[in-house]
């Protein structure tokens, strides 16, 4: 019996109302793919978590698993949030390494040759939108966010918000997961001892649909949040055995 590869990547990508921007997002993240397996003699994946989805979406995904065998569609039967979309995507992804990216095509597809560019020295390497393409408000509230987030957890990242974030596999199976918790990536990476660098990527206006997130769930919960995380940080687990 003839045994499949491991896939080298699993592309994770929550989705919430997104459906004009879907099969654009999926044609062109299956161009660079296919460009990339070539080289690693490994197949890759796509798996979308449907968040609850009203606008169509799910057929639409439905559609795109159907025609396209790199591609997985799960469906969660109520809107849950963004940390349990990506936490069901870890669960379901079986590559060596895990993207994550928005389905809403601000980030670009292209930019993952950048980010594996850095992952043979790195555990977890984060986007960094350098020039943001959003409103004043959204701009203003992550650049706060991201100030008091990395005063209080010394992550140096600024840029914790870009979804556009590659992983080694280890990470995603050491790291907890709670609600919201996917603002703190780089920080509980950190906290469990592996390595992460940020890297510049490319940041486009919305052209289809309308954010979630606003100042309340962006600013005010990452706050609130970022009590829990503090707490983490002085009691995680940390020991080793000496040698014989």
């Amino acid at each position: 019996m003839t045994v499949s590869p491991r896939p080298w990547a699993s592309v994770v990508i929550p989705i919430k109302d997104e459906r004009e921007n879907l099969v654009p997002l999926t044609e062109r993240l299956l161009k660079v793919l296919h460009a990339r397996e070539e080289s690693r003699s490994a197949p890759f994946e796509i798996i979308y978590i449907d968040d609850g989805s009203t606008d169509g979406s799910a057929a639409v995904l439905d559609r795109l698993a159907n025609q396209y065998p790199q591609v997985t569609a799960l469906h969660f039967d109520r809107n849950y949030g963004q940390t349990s979309a990506f936490d069901a995507g870890f669960r379901h992804s079986t590559g060596e390494l895990i993207i994550t990216m928005d389905g809403d095509l601000q980030n670009d597809p292209e930019d993952i040759g950048a980010l594996l560019s850095s992952v043979d020295r790195y555990d977890l390497v984060c986007g960094w939108r350098q020039h943001r393409h959003d409103t004043l408000i959204r701009r203003l509230s992550s650049r706060i966010a991201n100030f008091v987030r990395s005063a209080v957890t010394g992550d140096r990242v600024r840029d914790t918000g870009c979804s556009l974030k590659v992983f080694r596999r280890a990470v995603v199976e050491r790291v907890p997961l709670f609600d919201g918790m996917h603002r703190f990536f780089p920080a509980l990476a950190l906290m469990y001892g592996f390595t992460v660098t940020e890297v510049p990527v490319q940041h486009y206006p919305r052209a289809h649909g309308v954010s979630k997130y606003g100042v309340g769930n962006r600013l005010f919960r990452g706050l609130y949040d970022l009590i829990a995380v503090r707490w983490m940080m002085k009691r995680v687990l940390r020991y080793r055995f000496r040698d014989p």
